[in-house]
């Protein structure tokens, strides 16, 4: 029998394999174009550290990848590779010229124990079915002394949440649609993000999954929030 996480994981799957080809365009016209900036922040964080080794999980169609290579993030010898458990979003990577690429699950990496310097996770630890588990399996795959980078939505300043929230539930499930998105995958989007844990109840998470020095800066007046920590 099916269990209900893996119900959930394959409903997520099923909606990026339809939200693949036009993911990139949707997510300027969603954001503003903000999301080059919070691409920007990440990329300047982990400049701070030059990772030798560098793992990019939930990669999508590569922006991030793309932007941490071309911002100079990692060491001059540095290696780096992205992971994503959808085909379709890893194949609009390989269109960019991006790679190398793994088709992976994020709480079963194909990594041996220590493989990485850092690990990148944008907009995609919120889909992990547990995690828990996740932050486990990104710790075991890191380094002693790796560092640990999730960019993702978050809660807002409670000024501007009543009218995030309004936007999500409301506008973005229905401009979505307008443009030729499912409009269920955006509805999704919306309900997830309401549901995340706030940024200092992920840090504990981060903390009672074995990273230290677990803090984050909000970007966008917490729409957006960057976590670090340190394995």
């Amino acid at each position: 029998m099916t269990t209900a996480p893996q119900q959930e994981r394959t409903k997520v799957q099923a909606m990026f394999n339809r939200v693949a080809p036009r993911y990139d365009f949707l997510n300027r016209l969603l954001s503003g174009g903000r999301d080059k900036a919070w691409r920007r922040a990440l990329t300047r964080e982990v400049a701070r550290q030059k990772p030798a080794r560098l793992l990019d999980l939930a990669t999508g169609s590569g922006d991030v990848l793309r932007a941490l290579r071309e911002d100079g993030a990692l060491a001059d010898s540095g290696v780096s590779l992205g992971a994503d458990f959808c085909l379709p979003m890893l194949e609009e990577a390989r269109k960019k010229g991006i790679g190398p690429l793994v088709l992976a699950d994020g709480l079963r990496l194909p990594f041996a124990d220590g493989s990485f310097d850092a690990v990148t996770i944008a907009f995609g630890f919120r889909n992990l079915e547990d995690r828990a588990a996740g932050l486990r399996e990104i710790g075991r795959v890191l380094a002693p002394g790796g560092v640990l980078y999730i960019l993702e939505f978050s809660h807002p300043w409670p000024v501007f949440a009543p009218f995030y929230f309004f936007y999500l539930r409301h506008f973005l499930p229905t401009l979505a649609a307008a443009v030729g998105a499912p409009r269920e995958a955006y509805t999704y989007l919306g309900d997830s993000i309401r549901a995340f844990p706030s940024q200092s109840r992920l840090a504990a998470l981060l903390k009672e999954c074995g990273f230290a020095e677990a803090g984050w800066r909000n970007l966008t007046g917490g729409i957006v929030a960057l976590h670090r920590g340190r394995k």
